[in-house]
């Protein structure tokens, strides 16, 4: 019987989806989770812009497989830097979660004028702001129930669909977020799980659970984010969607922090990462985002 050590983060969502990692491979794994504690979740009350770019919630996860603690790092993936890292391979994306932000407290058109949102993200601060300009913010931290413990203090939180549904939490959702209004963070919604690149027998093991349209849209998406050079620290967002025909089609978008200015682009093709390049260069160059992003990042 096969046996993998998955390392992890503590909070009770991580802990959750490296149970869903071992449901799928079957009753004839044993997955033994290893529990590390990330950057991110020692300085639990800086904000997340504040973190810097991505990586602060999952370094310490990755070395623990590198260092041979672990054989595999079961990551959300859209903590994940968006370009590899060095000795590690993402071996499988397995079938995505909604990737949609949801409102808890009050429904968008509900919240009153003035009212207060709480949110660490500026990416969703910023498409928010658009949406409703009256709208005021208040930072965000925590796990999940600490952020539900909190929604009572504000006219409504804003939590990852996603995160709500895997830990039975979405009777609380007041309103899923279309991607018209607030376009989710790259790979929000999809897991990750890496392994060492020359561990050939977990590789294979993990095809197993590979999810090609969530891989294909999860692809499109960090080389949109990597492309743009972009982190938690900026209001980018990117959603891929798969076709029919298998083609990828990525909508992204760049934003001032005030949500003034939001610009977005979107293609369609066969590759993943030629089609989140494309629509990286039409919001850099063609959009005039590389403009904003040069003020944002200053």
């Amino acid at each position: 019987m096969p046996r993998l050590r998955a390392a992890t983060r503590g909070s009770p969502l991580a802990r959750l989806q490296t149970e869903l990692v071992a449901e799928l491979l079957g009753p004839d794994v044993t997955v033994e989770p290893v529990v590390v504690e990330t950057a991110g979740d020692r300085q639990s009350d800086v904000p997340i812009s504040q973190l810097g770019r991505r990586g602060v919630f999952v370094k310490e996860v990755q070395q623990a497989v590198l260092d041979g603690r672990a054989d595999i790092a079961v990551h959300s993936a859209k903590d994940l830097q968006s370009t590899p890292t060095p000795g590690l391979v993402i071996a499988a994306v397995p079938e995505r979660e909604d990737a949609r932000d949801a409102l808890v407290g009050l429904a968008l058109d509900r919240i009153p004028t003035g009212g207060r949102v709480a949110t660490g993200s500026v990416r969703r601060r910023a498409q928010l702001a658009c949406a409703r300009p009256d709208l005021t913010f208040a930072e965000l931290r925590g796990n999940i129930d600490t952020r539900l413990e909190k929604a009572a203090n504000h006219h409504a939180i804003v939590v990852a669909a996603a995160a709500l549904r895997r830990l039975g939490r979405d009777g609380r959702i007041a309103q899923v977020l279309a991607v018209d209004i607030v376009l989710p963070q790259v790979a929000q919604g999809a897991l990750a799980v890496e392994c060492r690149e020359d561990d050939a027998a977990t590789i294979e093991l993990l095809a197993t659970i590979e999810h090609r349209p969530s891989r294909r849209a999860v692809d499109a998406e960090r080389s949109f984010l990597a492309a743009l050079g972009g982190g938690c620290d900026l209001p980018v967002g990117g959603y891929a969607t798969i076709g029919g025909d298998d083609a990828v089609r990525l909508e992204g978008m760049i934003a001032a922090l005030d949500g003034r200015v939001v610009l977005r682009a979107d293609a369609a093709g066969a590759d993943p990462a030629a089609v989140g390049a494309e629509v990286a260069d039409h919001l850099l160059v063609g959009a005039g985002g590389a403009e904003l992003l040069e003020d944002l990042r200053s």
